[in-house]
């Protein structure tokens, strides 16, 4: 179809960047809500190349959603847009199924055309019940409670940093198309820092890269991981939950990238048996007037006692928050110990298989890793997890809490049972949320085989809550 007579908005990849980064800097410096969204309002009514706002929101299992909407009829409609909760798994019931979308107008990202199409702009939405209310399944709005009270309360600044590992497959579609070949196939053979210049896996790493920096998330580093055809592709910190919509807006990016390129970008926790699985490691730290809490110079391994109290609160939890973590079938074929699976319920600085890492840090850098997290998992959810936890949680009198054997659920039905009976993650969802969630993640289980095997199940892809459908949930 001709675009000769379109004239939708179109940036350059530096003219985006630009923008994004002054918008992060808005949001970073948490300058007044009433202020951003009147900028924001002003750039959409005086830019007439935006044709529409793409408003993203996730559901309990972390799938992320997305509404579209005419920019003029938003201009007129922001403050009341409704959609229907029952139609989202694991949302409202049918008989009370609406709900409304408010804008978070300082979670505003300027997307490049060639991506995400021309003229659009994306942005994060809070979900709202219908009596005006936060909605308590919306886990994004969970996190960003907690975050605000935080920092209230004791000035603190939640920063997280994640490493998000994937696999690149050859053809579109490959996780939905795997109960019928069976098998994925790698685009590329090599390992580790290894490829070469011209090559697919190469070619999708430097694209993402681009996208991703013109997007403001000011990258570090990237390359191809241990796997064959896996990468990893690294960002810098961020306030907890602009880090948490970074994972989904870095999982997004990547699927759209691969699929122009005729691919499909993984984020399935172990879908190739006898090769290492991708994880998600989880750098936190907590800050206040601009100091880092978690370091001293003096401390053990240079971390600071408020820091190993954090640690040891989320240890003493760690059963607890397992099925949050690594909550698909697929990921407890992560936590294998042969391939460097953190599974083991302690802290180390040199021992990868710890669930936490304590890596060589500064007074800028020194933090704590999280590494027993799935790419799978609610980003929302694992980012509460874990500052809940580290903050506000409980401490166990086990003299050996941080050099212990014992060893995080090795299947997805033991790390429901500790999830549904632990007193702790009800006080961090709420009774009802976190019935839900079990619920959900038991339908999941229920439809896969018990044991794991030493072959990936078709089921345990096509009923993976981030290649769902509704088609072959009706067709069980």
């Amino acid at each position: 179809m001709s675009t000769e007579y379109r004239n939708f908005l179109a940036l350059s990849y530096d003219e985006l960047e630009e923008l994004n980064l002054k918008a992060k800097d808005q949001r970073r410096k948490r300058v007044a809500a009433d202020k951003i969204q009147e900028e924001r309002l002003k750039f959409l009514t005086d830019q007439k190349g935006v044709k529409a706002l793409t408003v993203l929101f996730c559901d309990l299992e972390g799938r992320l959603h997305m509404l579209d909407y005419d920019k003029k009829f938003l201009l007129k409609a922001y403050e009341n847009l409704t959609f229907d909760g029952s139609s989202i798994r694991g949302f409202t019931a049918q008989k009370e199924s609406d709900l409304r979308l408010g804008i978070d107008w300082s979670a505003f990202y300027y997307g490049p055309a060639d991506v995400f199409g021309a003229g659009k702009i994306l942005v994060f939405g809070d979900v709202i019940d219908k009596d005006g209310t936060p909605y308590a399944g919306d886990t994004r709005g969970l996190l960003k409670t907690f975050a605000k009270e935080q920092h209230e309360k004791h000035g603190y600044t939640l920063n997280a940093a994640n490493e998000i590992e994937g696999f690149l497959f050859a053809g579109i579609d490959a996780e939905r198309r795997f109960p019928e070949t069976g098998t994925f196939e790698y685009v590329n053979a090599g390992g580790y820092f290894h490829s070469l210049p011209g090559d697919p896996l190469r070619g999708f790493i430097d694209t993402v890269a681009e996208v991703q920096r013109a997007m403001g998330f000011e990258n570090e580093k990237d390359h191809p991981e241990v796997a064959p055809s896996q990468f990893e592709i690294n960002y810098n910190y961020g306030e907890v939950v602009a880090a948490a919509d970074q994972i989904e807006l870095y999982k997004l990016i990547c699927r759209q990238v691969a699929t122009n390129l005729g691919m499909t970008a993984s984020f399935l926790p172990k879908p190739v048996a006898g090769v290492n699985g991708s994880g998600m490691h989880t750098n936190v730290s907590v800050s206040k007037d601009g100091k880092n809490l978690f370091w001293d110079p003096k401390g053990e391994e240079m971390l600071a006692k408020f820091g190993w109290e954090f640690l040891d609160r989320i240890l003493t939890h760690g059963k607890d928050l397992c099925l949050l973590f690594n909550s698909s079938v697929n990921a407890y074929r992560r936590l294998d110990p042969h391939f460097e699976a953190p599974n083991r319920l302690y802290a180390s600085a040199v021992d990868r298989g710890a669930m936490i890492r304590i890596p060589i840090g500064n007074e800028r850098s020194m933090r704590t890793e999280v590494r027993a997290v799935a790419p799978d998992a609610n980003p929302y959810l694992v980012m509460l997890g874990i500052f809940k936890s580290g903050l506000t949680g409980e401490t166990s009198k086990d003299a050996n809490l941080r050099s212990s054997d014992k060893k995080l659920p090795d299947n997805i039905y033991t790390a429901i049972e500790d999830f549904r009976n632990s007193s702790w993650t009800t006080k961090l969802l709420g009774e009802d949320v976190k019935g839900r969630y079990a619920d959900l993640k038991q339908a999941s289980a229920d439809r896969c085989p018990r044991l794991l095997g030493t072959l990936v199940k078709a089921q345990e892809v096509q009923f993976h809550h981030e290649v769902y459908n509704q088609f072959l949930w009706n067709q069980f």
